[in-house]
C-alpha cells in the first residue's frame, strides 16, 4: 500500500513538475518574441518606423526644392522644371534588381512620357560610376533619364526612405511616385511594396492633370 502511495506521490509531483516547465518556457519565449512581426512577405523591416503619412501630406503642396544630376551633368529643379508634368520614381538602384530596373526601363520605352511636357526622373542613391554596373547588366536602362540622390538627402525630404516599400527603412527608399504639376505642385503619390511597373496608373494621373489644365484655360 505504502510503495502505491509512494508512486502515486512521485506522478503527482512529475505532472506539476512538468507542467511548470511549459509554462516558464512558453512565456520566456513570449517575452523573445519580436513586438513588430512583418505584414508584408516581401518585406521584412515592413511595419517597422515606417509610415505613408509624411509621403501623402505633401498632395496639394508645392513640392520640396531639389536637385538632381544626370549622368552628363545636367541638373534638375523645380524652377527648371516649370511649366512641365514630372513624375519622380524613388528607387534603390543598383541593389534593386530586377523590380525597380524594370520600372525604370518601362518608362524609357513608352512612348506616352516622351512628350515635351512630361518629365520622368528615375531617382537612385548610387554614384554614377556604380550605376553603370546596372547599365552594363541591362542595357536599356542606357536610353532611360536616371538621376542621382548623393546621400540621399532628396528622397528624405519626400519621406521616400521611411515608406513600407524601403527595404533598409531610413536607408534606402523603395518603390516610391510622385507627381508634380506643371506649377510645381504634388498631385499624386505612390508607394508600391510588391514592387511593380505602374506606367498607366501615372498616365492617368498625367491625364487628369492635362483635364485640368484644359478645364482652366
Amino acid at each position: 500500500m505504502k510503495k502505491n502511495n509512494a508512486k502515486t506521490i512521485l506522478s503527482i509531483v512529475g505532472v506539476i513538475a512538468l507542467v511548470a516547465a511549459l509554462l516558464y518556457f512558453g512565456g520566456k519565449n513570449r517575452e523573445d518574441a519580436p513586438d513588430n512581426i512583418a505584414a508584408d512577405p516581401h518585406h521584412p523591416n515592413a511595419g517597422q518606423n515606417v509610415s505613408l503619412e509624411y509621403l501623402e501630406s505633401l498632395v496639394n503642396e508645392q513640392t520640396p526644392d531639389f536637385s538632381l544630376v544626370d549622368r552628363d551633368g545636367n541638373a534638375y529643379s523645380p524652377d527648371g522644371l516649370r511649366g512641365k508634368n514630372v513624375i519622380l520614381f524613388f528607387n534603390e538602384g543598383l541593389m534593386c534588381y530586377p523590380a525597380c530596373w524594370n520600372q525604370i526601363v518601362a518608362f524609357s520605352q513608352d512612348n506616352r512620357f516622351k512628350s515635351d511636357d512630361i518629365v520622368v526622373l528615375s531617382v537612385v542613391i548610387d554614384s554614377p560610376r556604380d550605376w553603370q554596373q546596372a547599365v552594363s547588366k541591362m542595357p536599356e536602362l542606357a536610353e532611360a533619364l536616371v538621376v542621382f540622390d548623393s546621400g540621399a538627402s532628396v528622397s528624405k525630404k519626400f519621406g521616400a526612405l521611411s515608406v513600407p516599400s524601403s527595404m533598409h527603412p531610413g536607408v534606402y527608399p523603395g518603390h516610391t511616385y510622385v507627381v508634380i504639376d506643371k506649377e510645381g505642385t504634388v498631385r499624386y503619390v505612390s508607394d508600391d511594396s510588391y514592387m511593380g511597373i505602374h506606367n498607366d496608373q501615372l498616365w492617368t494621373e498625367i491625364a487628369k492633370l492635362t483635364v485640368q489644365n484644359n478645364d482652366t484655360l
